[in-house]
């Protein structure tokens, strides 16, 4: 049994990414949503006005989870291990799709301008957090002697894989299209990073703890793929995603003065990430960094 975990999701990039999955993977594949707080109403408001039947509905599973709480990450772990990743009871159960999107930003301008403690914060939310996650949860992926089953879906799977391109925000033509792969082709450990965490495509520095920490990020990204390659071998990956600029919080002091078709809505941006994870990555590009146009961002 495969199964999907998006952290955090009660809002913004994580709750759109939930969303879309629950449209799209097969109904046989649970779908594990975080919340730190209120999660009866998370699942609530992730489920509103979503289209999708009784049983699609039904494998959406909010649990609680504080990134920041490596005790809370474990709790988690252990919860879905029992729930979903028992292989004594079931030898193919694994995880399938992860997106790990812990972020905050703070946009300092010169060095002097970095307090510690926000940017202590911002290490621990943007980098930490992550590695606390793929800690407790890179031991679901399947191992390299495990046989991966590939969900590929149709006009007529219950997953329901349409898709219209800029759904609510830039970027998109309003065109429909049709998801080619439910499933990726192996399972992918997708982590959030950021264009700005390039070191090669620096050219206007400032964000200093948020550069640093995202540029930390991919790092990691790179040296887990490795471990992943020794474990997995084509069975598993690692890559770094980057959104674009998306209209959530973290990026509210940026909408106006970015321009119109570059500022994405998070529907718009988790369809096209999910596309980029599920359609377009093959093994040459496990452990990079890609962003939500399927376009490689450089180190």
């Amino acid at each position: 049994m495969a199964w999907a975990l998006v952290t955090p999701s009660s809002r913004g990039i994580g709750f759109a990414l939930t969303r879309h999955l629950l449209r799209t993977l097969p109904a046989s594949v649970p779908v594990v949503a975080t919340a730190r707080s209120n999660v009866s109403e998370t699942k609530e408001k992730i489920l509103s006005s979503l289209d999708v039947s009784g049983d699609q509905a039904a494998r959406l599973d909010v649990r609680e989870c504080d990134v920041l709480s490596e005790s809370s990450i474990a709790r988690l772990a252990q919860q879905c291990k029992e729930e979903y990743n028992d292989r004594a009871r079931n030898k193919a159960a694994h995880l399938r799709l992860a997106f790990v999107i812990p972020g905050m930003l703070v946009p300092e301008k010169a060095p002097d301008k970095v307090d510690y403690d926000a940017a202590l914060q911002t290490v621990k939310m943007n980098l930490i957090a992550p590695m606390m996650l793929v800690k407790h949860f890179s031991q679901f992926l399947p191992r390299k002697s495990a046989t991966i089953v590939e969900h590929d879906g149709d006009d007529d799977d219950d997953g329901g894989n349409d898709s219209v391109d800029g759904t609510g925000g830039g970027g998109g033509d309003g065109r429909r299209r049709r998801s080619r792969r439910l499933l990726p082709r192996s399972a992918v450990l997708a982590l959030m990073s950021a264009r700005v965490g390039s070191i090669g495509d620096n050219r206007l520095g400032g964000w200093y703890s948020y550069r640093a920490s995202k540029a930390g990020l991919n790092q990691f990204v790179k040296s887990t793929d490795i471990y992943l390659k020794m474990q997995s071998a084509e069975n598993a990956m690692c890559v770094g995603l980057h959104p674009g600029t998306v209209k959530t919080s973290l990026s509210e002091e940026f909408w106006q003065s970015t321009p119109k078709e570059k500022l994405f809505s998070p529907e718009f941006s988790a369809e096209r990430l999910i596309d980029v994870v599920v359609n377009h990555l093959k093994e040459d590009g496990r452990g990079k960094c890609w962003d939500w146009d399927g376009k490689e961002i450089p180190p």
